[in-house]
């Protein structure tokens, strides 16, 4: 299945999203394709670093539009690899493809009023390329969440994400924690790095939610 993680706003964590659930789902029997279609190649970086530090197992990504379109019309079987893409507005053209493909979209979405707006946008671009007799499934969840009791931006952005139409809250949030940007930079995902961490419970809360 294709699950494609994307927003307009640009700082909203999707590629350490992207990269943190595909290396969950390479631990996994079955495996996972990564596509990286944003030009500033973030996830491609991270990918090369975890290679070249020789980290298991290894997390090949592709930038090839054709390639996920063939691999994603394929024909599936029980074994068949979780498909990864992390897509950007500067690549309009491989944004929509990939949404036109796509069996879901995960939105990572900022507490603030600017990145509900963003969100609203990016809604409209998703409808507008989506076969509405085949629609995918369409999740928000709260990135970036402050990790102070006392702001409440996080519980308004994620009542608004709420009252979004076509899409619907996950139950997840995802904090803004050192232990993201740091396991990033070093090509490992947050459970790999500090297994007991609370950057690695949220990260597994989220995928297996998803999986």
């Amino acid at each position: 299945m294709l699950t494609v993680i994307g927003n307009l706003k640009g700082g909203t964590g999707k590629s350490t999203v992207a990269f943190n659930l595909a290396v969950w789902l390479a631990h996994e029997k079955s495996g996972v394709r990564v596509f990286d279609l944003d030009p500033q190649a973030t996830l491609s970086d991270t990918a090369e670093i975890r290679e070249e530090d020789g980290y298991e197992p290894p997390l090949i990504v592709s930038n090839d539009i054709e390639e996920l379109e063939a691999l994603s019309k394929a024909k599936k079987g029980k074994k068949a690899p979780q498909i990864i893409a992390d897509v950007s507005a500067t690549n309009m053209p491989d944004l929509e493809k990939a949404i036109s493909l796509a069996k879901r979209i995960l939105i990572p979405v900022q507490p603030s009023q600017a990145d509900i707006w963003s969100t609203q946008r990016f809604l409209k671009i998703v409808l507008s390329n989506i076969d509405k007799k085949k629609k995918p499934e369409i999740l928000g969840f709260i990135n970036r969440a402050d990790t102070h009791i006392g702001v409440r931006e996080t519980g308004e952005a994620e009542e608004a994400i709420k009252l979004l139409p076509n899409i619907e809250h996950l139950d997840v949030r995802l904090y803004q924690r050192t232990a993201y940007r740091r396991s990033f930079s070093e090509g490992l995902a947050v459970f790999e790095q500090d297994p007991m961490g609370k950057a690695a419970w949220e990260m597994k809360h989220l995928a297996k939610k998803l999986y």
